[in-house]
Parts: structure tokens; sequence; C-alpha cells
């Protein structure tokens, strides 16, 4: 069984930082792609960035692009979040996953979901 362990998240000012990891334990699995997503309150769950496993190409959510970076260490199976320049509508659970073949990356129908960590932006 594959797990996924996100961590990182946490309250933070406007206009501030934070990274996230996620870390993939269980049996081994190559996943296509690892991303990230997050859900506000009274929202949908979004899709926030992504990368792939083997080449790193990355894609970005507009909200997003020029403030978050994603990027992962396959030798520690662990994915990375870097978002800077928060604002208070990036308040949100982000939730780590993975895609286990190019449709699910596509679609954005992921396979594997972390737990969730919890992301304050105060204004």
């Amino acid at each position: 069984q594959v797990q996924l362990v996100e961590s990182g998240g946490g309250l933070v000012q406007a206009g501030g930082s934070l990274r996230l990891s996620c870390a993939a334990s269980g049996r081994t699995f190559s996943w296509y792609a690892m991303g990230w997503f997050r859900q506000a309150p009274g929202k949908e769950r979004e899709f926030v960035a992504a990368i792939t496993w083997s080449a790193g190409s990355t894609s970005y959510a507009d909200s997003v692009k020029g403030r978050f970076t994603i990027f992962r260490d396959r030798a520690k199976n662990t994915v990375y979040l870097q978002m800077n320049s928060l604002k208070p509508e990036d308040t949100a659970v982000y939730y780590c996953a993975g895609a286990r073949d190019s449709g699910s990356y596509i679609r954005r129908k992921y396979d594997d979901w972390g737990q969730g960590t919890q992301v304050t932006v105060s204004s």
C-alpha cells in the first residue's frame, strides 16, 4: 500500500513563504507524475501544480504561476511545493497526489492521495 504524507503547513502572514513536503512510502511504485491540489472551505478541490517524475516537466494553475514552485527529489521519493508571496486566498488544505499513468495526469484524476496539510495565510 502506498502512503503519501504531507508536512510543512502552518500559519503565515500575507507575503510570506512556506514549503510543503510530500514523502511517499509503502510498496515501491513509480508514479508518472506527482501533483498538489488544494481545497478551501466551501469550495471544490482545485489543481495547484504538477511535475512529471521522470522528466521533471512542471505545470501550474494560473493563480499560482510565478509564486509557487514544484520540484522533486527522486532519491527521497519526495515532492515539494515552495510557496512564496502568499495571499489570504491561498488559504486551504493542500493535498499531495500521485498519478500512475499519463492518462491520470492529463485528466488530473490522480490515483493516490495524502491526508492533507492546512495552510492559513493571514492578512
